[in-house]
């Protein structure tokens, strides 16, 4: 893919994340519009009134049929038949809107692109703590997914959800995890279909207010079954 311009929108994805939306909402807005980036939302059937705050303020959302970070984004590619490439974005305060445009120029010549958080000039949540589980983890997952499918440069981020990725190739990769692993095996995907890969070093800030809503462990898990599958059918899929 090369082209100069390409209709690209973005997909916040919340699930009682209101907090957080109210303090940084004016951000997107501002961030977007300067660039004139339409964003909607994806919204997992939140309890804690941030559905009256979309209404409130008129933003574009549709709540979310079935349950799992997989399957909003699966829903959001069904949904926007009309754009090239969708942007994926967490409200918590980690991701920074400002890099939006960085995503969409490297999506003009790639079909996947990637906040990396692992490569100079970036931050990991953890890198201020003493033990980085998540951030070792990461790098454990890296390592086997560049190792069995990857032909080209080194990917050293691949599961990471501040990304972009063109419509149609999302498509091609016919993507099934349902929850917290689909952005791992859209990377893998991606190797084994030999797409164009892009990353670039990404700044992820503290959570604004709560919890990560991936446990550690009954995630973890869920990355290894992904990888195992994905050595196993290799490129049937």
């Amino acid at each position: 893919m090369d082209k100069k311009n390409i209709k690209v929108e973005v997909c916040i994805l919340c699930k009682n994340e209101l907090i957080c939306l109210k303090k940084i909402y004016k951000n997107i807005k501002n961030s977007l519009d300067k660039i004139k980036i339409k964003f909607f939302i994806i919204d997992a059937s939140s309890t804690d009134g941030s559905k009256q705050f979309y209404k409130d303020n008129k933003i574009e959302f549709y709540t979310q049929k079935n349950k799992g970070r997989g399957n909003a984004i699966i829903e959001a590619i069904k949904l926007k038949k009309n754009v090239d490439s969708i942007i994926f974005f967490s409200p918590d305060g980690n991701e920074n809107i400002k890099d939006v445009s960085k995503i969409i120029k490297y999506l003009k010549k790639n079909d996947l692109v990637i906040g990396t958080r692992m490569i100079l000039g970036a931050r990991n949540e953890e890198d201020d703590q003493f033990l980085k589980f998540r951030k070792w983890a990461n790098n454990v997952f890296n390592f086997f997914a560049n190792i069995f499918f990857n032909k080209n440069k080194y990917v050293t981020d691949s599961i990471n959800g501040f990304r972009g990725i063109n419509r149609k190739s999302f498509l091609i990769l016919k993507c099934d995890e349902k929850n917290y692993a689909i952005e791992y095996q859209m990377t893998i995907r991606a190797m084994k279909k030999n797409l164009k890969i892009k990353e670039f070093p990404t700044i992820e800030n503290n959570r604004i207010a709560g919890i990560s809503q991936a446990p550690s462990i009954q995630t973890g898990i869920t990355f290894i079954r992904c990888l195992l599958k994905e050595i196993i059918i290799g490129k049937n899929f």
